[in-house]
């Protein structure tokens, strides 16, 4: 027996007091929903209602079953609308991975954009270098991926292609700080400040060689997972790194210059499984794009006063 849609015939019938009234509602002829009623009383082993030529009375046993069946059809429309909106995307937990380098600002910028988008559905960031994140996409253990260029992406679709100019974060008291922009070439013998290759391959040996192309080839290369340790490193002397401009924003001690020509960039990728997208994928990958196009780093002529400008002044 199909218990729910007995129930609801048994409810209709609750509220028109009247079997041929409830059958025309439900749009059946009388004579089936008698016979379906006297299936669900035997089933139950009670009688639901007293009948009479003007209409029934609900019986004491078929008081307490309207209660519980209203109760009972309600729970089941929503569990069939939790069902419906979470294979939408509208509900539960986006499951993605960023890069562990990604500014907390941008962070906070990609939930609330995609807080925006998705009000109700929850969003799981985990950092996670581009390897890892390729191995949990493939295996679904993410529904999307921001992850650093070039990549192997095959098997994956890929929603959105984001690009960000690099600069170079160095000391204020560098003789280069001075300069309102620098080439790679006036790098040339310094040292540099990176992150570990096994976090982003492609990415890294990109910016190596892009930096051969245009001159610039370290003295040594310093690695540094953390942007605090990065930068440390860079006041200390250690060399200088590249960034989009935020590591500077937190030290008075250390400038952002951008590159003559934007010859280096930093270039991301929004990926989902190809055939098992998430359907908000496509609302993390325009909150990623929107968080990643915000102001970019100042120059040393749009940087506002700050008071620590007396001390380490430009």
């Amino acid at each position: 027996m199909d218990l729910l849609r007995h129930l609801r015939y048994f409810l209709a019938v609750c509220e028109e007091r009247h079997f041929g009234r409830a059958a025309e509602r439900l749009g059946m002829a009388q004579p089936p929903l008698s016979q379906r009623v006297k299936r669900l009383e035997d089933e139950l082993g009670v009688r639901l209602f007293d009948r009479d030529p003007r209409g029934v009375r609900l019986t004491a046993a078929g008081r307490a079953l309207r209660e519980e069946a209203t109760a009972l059809l309600a729970r089941a429309e929503r569990a069939v609308d939790r069902t419906r909106r979470a294979h939408a995307g509208e509900i539960g937990v986006l499951r993605a991975g960023v890069p562990a380098d990604l500014p907390g600002r941008v962070l906070a910028a990609i939930v609330d954009a995609f807080a925006v988008r998705r009000p109700e559905l929850g969003l799981d960031l985990q950092e996670l270098g581009t390897g890892e994140q390729l191995r949990l996409l493939a295996e679904r253990e993410l529904d999307a991926g921001l992850l650093r260029l070039p990549a192997d992406l095959a098997g994956h679709d890929v929603l959105a292609e984001p690009v960000q100019p690099l600069g170079v974060v160095l000391p204020r008291e560098s003789p280069l700080a001075a300069r309102a922009e620098l080439a790679l070439s006036d790098l040339d013998g310094l040292d540099l400040v990176a992150r570990p290759r096994a976090s982003a391959p492609g990415f890294h040996d990109e910016v190596l060689a892009v930096c051969r192309e245009h001159g610039f080839v370290p003295g040594r290369v310093h690695h540094a997972q953390n942007p605090e340790f990065m930068l440390g490193l860079v006041l200390s002397g250690r060399g200088v790194c590249f960034d989009t401009g935020e590591v500077a924003r937190k030290e008075a001690r250390a400038v952002w210059r951008p590159i003559t020509g934007g010859v280096l960039v930093a270039r991301s990728a929004v990926v989902a499984p190809a055939g098992h997208a998430h359907p908000a994928s496509v609302d993390f990958a325009a909150a990623v794009t929107e968080a990643l196009s915000g102001p970019p780093a100042p120059t040393r002529e749009q940087a506002p006063v700050r008071p620590w400008d007396a001390v380490y002044g430009e």
